[in-house]
């Protein structure tokens, strides 16, 4: 099986997460393709094949050699995001893209003029969506790259390289992913998280993360006879949004710069419900703004009473830089290959989080690598079947290089 057959498979499966779900899984759904892949990985010969309770499945590829070589790991997650419908996928192929707008659906255009990243990718295959869902290269792509590339290597025993640990994780998109991940079942030294974007892209720093729940208590009375009674929920939803500053929004920064981004609002006149997370690559700074939020609804409170608005934050992971900076080795192994592999590599900072951040602080070192897709979460998500093919050929190096590298 070629990766884009397999990759093609993988997405005909409804991943979804769910924000809101107190289960684990966040969704049932999930688990049906985790028994699919379990299939998978058992029938092309992985062995230790395990998929627990919680939908978190750990395999091994076996080592070829008798030298003292590392145990690492590759890791990648199958949830999609909630932002977009995961239903129905309908993936075409455009062969040997020209550069022109691409047609998804009748009325719905992909267009370099609003994407230019399209044409980084002339004169590749590019897999694109209807225009009606995400395609699931996040991350999908990534669970593709590693199946393939541990297949290559059991076609390749000339290639050396140790124990390969890789696991496929549930509810990355909802930053749940790393908390039922077992490291020590994992047993690896150090791993990669295939779950980056472009090709080259390799990342080591990311945002320290938070979400923040507001609830807002109203009034309801009718508006004829409001005077001095009604506390309309929904205006003060609207007031204390108004509180945060207008440029530090997602669509206002970029690179090293924070944000706090409005989920979304569920709100009538009796009762509002604010859902925020809040994002800066600097720890100091990220505390400031959970206490600036905190202050909004303190705020709030002296104006409408106490108990009007209630404010929970609870942080959801952290800059992994702290915990790769003293193992260096591990990005100048990803370095190398990419270098081998005739990839030009882009350091860059997260403006999100991997699983790879959180599992950095379970004490599993994960730096994240590019899994080729573009345009995440939305219906002009595409990936290059060549960038997915240049991923296999990293992670092949990665293992390769680890048996050889003297750490």
């Amino acid at each position: 099986m070629d990766i884009t057959e397999r990759f093609l498979n993988y997405t005909k499966f409804d991943t979804q997460s769910a924000e809101d779900s107190d289960s684990v899984p966040s969704t049932a759904k999930q688990l049906v393709f985790a028994e699919y892949l379990k299939k998978e990985l058992e029938r092309e010969g992985l062995s230790n094949v395990e998929l627990d309770g919680k939908g978190y499945l750990y395999a091994t590829l076996k080592a070829n050699t008798k030298d003292d070589v590392p145990t690492i790991g590759f890791i990648s997650h199958y949830d999609t995001s909630p932002d977009c419908s995961g239903a129905d996928i309908k993936p075409h192929i455009v062969n040997n893209y020209d550069g022109s707008d691409i047609l998804l659906s009748e009325g719905i255009v992909s267009s370099p003029k609003k994407f230019p990243e399209l044409l980084s990718h002339t004169g590749e295959d590019l897999i694109v969506t209807d225009g009606h869902t995400l395609l699931g290269a996040d991350d999908k792509a990534g669970i593709a790259e590693i199946v393939q590339a541990m297949c290559w290597l059991r076609d390749h025993p000339e290639v050396k390289h140790g124990d390969i640990r890789v696991a496929f994780n549930p509810d990355e998109e909802i930053g749940m992913g790393a908390h039922h991940f077992n490291v020590e079942k994992f047993g690896c030294e150090w791993a990669y998280t295939m779950d980056g974007g472009d090709v080259g892209e390799l990342e080591f720093e990311n945002f320290n993360a938070a979400a923040a729940k507001i609830f807002i208590k109203g009034v309801s009375v009718h508006p004829g006879y409001a005077k001095g009674k009604m506390v309309n929920a929904n205006r003060l939803a609207a007031e204390l949004a108004a509180m945060l500053p207008d440029d530090e929004t997602p669509e206002t920064t970029e690179g090293y710069q924070g944000f706090y981004h409005l989920l979304g609002i569920q709100s009538n006149v009796e009762g509002a419900k604010m859902s925020y997370i809040i994002r800066d690559h600097d720890r100091e700074r990220f505390e400031e703004r959970k206490h600036f939020m905190m202050k909004c609804a303190e705020q709030m409170n002296v104006k409408y009473g106490e108990g009007t608005v209630t404010c929970e934050v609870k942080d959801q992971y952290y800059n992994m830089k702290e915990k790769i900076d003293p193992q260096m080795h591990v990005i100048d192994l990803v370095l190398h290959a990419m270098q081998d592999c005739g990839i030009a590599p882009k350091v860059k900072p997260i403006r999100g989080g991997t699983d790879g951040a959180q599992l950095s602080f379970k004490g599993l070192p994960c730096p994240n690598i590019f899994a080729g897709g573009v345009n995440f979460h939305g219906p002009y998500e595409f990936v290059s079947i060549q960038s997915m093919q240049k991923a296999v050929e990293v992670i092949v190096r990665i293992c390769e290089l680890t048996a050889e590298y003297n750490c």
